[in-house]
């Protein structure tokens, strides 16, 4: 049993001082105001954070895309030449660093929307999960917990255009295949209607019934234009004639949305996945979060191709993207982006609060930095950054303190080494 003593904490019923959080096999057992001798987390202790949007090996694309300008499409090349490079141990090794990245951010639990699955030319490794298995070692490895959605892949365009040579890694060849290989892994993910077509949405939805499920939706414009050219309809009503839209579901983007999608998928409970930091890399645009609260959607955060892992980052951006969208400030209160920080249930998994019974993550945060001083406790994450946590705490076992890994240590010298090797190869 171990007991840690806060000195400001987020509790379900807001933020409260001099708080004791007891926890034994992983799990909060008891939250009291007595003082037994436990060990001190200064500044502000969250519940641990949720990523719940994650392609890992994107991380090796940030400060290499900038260059000349470009576009979403521009990007996506040098993702593709990228993701050329990758097998199960080099794929390990970068992930590994990525997911220690993220530890040192305050996240405990990431949702990995992972569609990278066989070798060069589409082939099978002898392992068919093979780079799946790398990212669970590499969650492991970090200390954080993964959701590992494996995602169907089967055409280039809405119009069936063939995959071209990279995008054969992605793809199993039929519906069928993909679900002998996935079918018994963490959730499953549809990569989006230009890479599914609309005759396997509904038997996709039957056999991932039940489960933890997610999709890139209305990203870009282009893709509401070329739906609306092949189907007659947006990508969200496409979906919703083929059952897809359900309460599992969690829909990544949901960028370029009509008054009808925001309705559809806050009707269907369907929880939305905002990359506000990728968003505006890409220049997709800004989703309407509010209206999708106010219409039923639960809100969650993800860092997708990790231009920044920063929950505090991602949070202040959705905000921000909110007011310069409408032109008013307070659109979510510090709760709302707490719980969009924590959005744990969007990976099946418990967490995001800090009570009995729950998972005994803790994320304590200085209140004493250039960036900290001087806020309010139950504010903070509108201050704060990544550079700010000092102690992570994961299943009750402490993974970073002071800042530094508990066993991966120097972190910046893993992501350098580990990306310095793929970009080699890639030459």
């Amino acid at each position: 049993m171990t007991a840690y003593w806060c000195e400001n904490i987020w509790l379900p019923d807001g933020v409260a001082q001099g708080v004791t959080v007891h926890a034994e096999d992983g799990l909060i057992t008891k939250v009291s105001t007595e003082d037994v001798g436990a060990e001190r987390l200064s500044g502000m202790v969250f519940p641990g954070f949720a990523n719940a949007h994650s392609h890992a090996f994107h991380r090796a694309l940030r400060g290499r895309t900038h260059a000349d300008g470009g576009t979403f499409w521009t990007w996506r090349d040098a993702m593709y030449a990228l993701a050329a490079t990758l097998d199960p141990d080099s794929y390990l090794t970068l992930a590994r660093a990525v997911y220690a990245e993220m530890a040192l951010a305050g996240i405990t639990s990431v949702g990995e929307f992972h569609y990278l699955h066989h070798a060069p030319g589409g082939r099978p490794y002898d392992d068919p999960n093979a780079m799946g298995h790398a990212l669970h070692q590499a969650a492991a490895d970090a200390g954080i917990r993964i959701t590992l959605l494996d995602t169907l892949y089967l055409t280039g365009g809405l119009d069936g255009e063939p995959l071209n040579e990279t995008q054969q890694r992605f793809s199993d060849g039929d519906l069928d295949r993909w679900w002998s290989r996935a079918g018994t892994l963490d959730g499953w993910a549809l990569h989006s209607v230009r890479a599914v077509p609309a005759e396997y949405l509904r038997p996709f939805a039957e056999l991932t019934r039940g489960g933890v499920v997610h999709v890139h939706l209305s990203e870009q414009p282009a893709e509401n234009e070329a739906c609306l050219a092949r189907h007659g309809c947006t990508p969200t009503e496409l979906l919703h004639r083929h059952g897809v839209l359900r309460d599992n579901l969690t829909a990544v983007h949901a960028t370029h949305l009509s008054t009808e999608d925001i309705h559809l998928l806050g009707g269907n409970q369907v929880t939305a996945c905002f990359c506000p930091t990728t968003e505006g890399d890409l220049a997709d645009g800004i989703g309407p979060a509010r209206e999708l609260v106010d219409a039923g959607s639960t809100l969650c955060l993800g860092s997708d191709q990790h231009v920044v892992i920063d929950m505090f980052t991602e949070a202040r951006a959705l905000e921000h993207g909110e007011r310069l969208r409408t032109g008013r400030r307070g659109r979510f209160t510090p709760a709302e982006l707490t719980a969009a920080m924590t959005g744990h249930a969007a990976l099946g998994r418990p967490g995001g609060a800090i009570a009995p019974g729950w998972p005994a993550d803790l994320v304590a945060v200085r209140m004493d930095t250039p960036r900290t001083a001087g806020s309010a406790p139950g504010q903070v994450m509108l201050a704060a950054s990544a550079a700010d946590i000092h102690t992570v705490i994961s299943d009750g076992t402490p993974i970073v303190r002071d800042g530094v890994h508990s066993t991966l240590g120097d972190v910046g010298r893993l992501l350098h080494d580990a990306i310095t090797e793929v970009w080699e190869a890639a030459r």
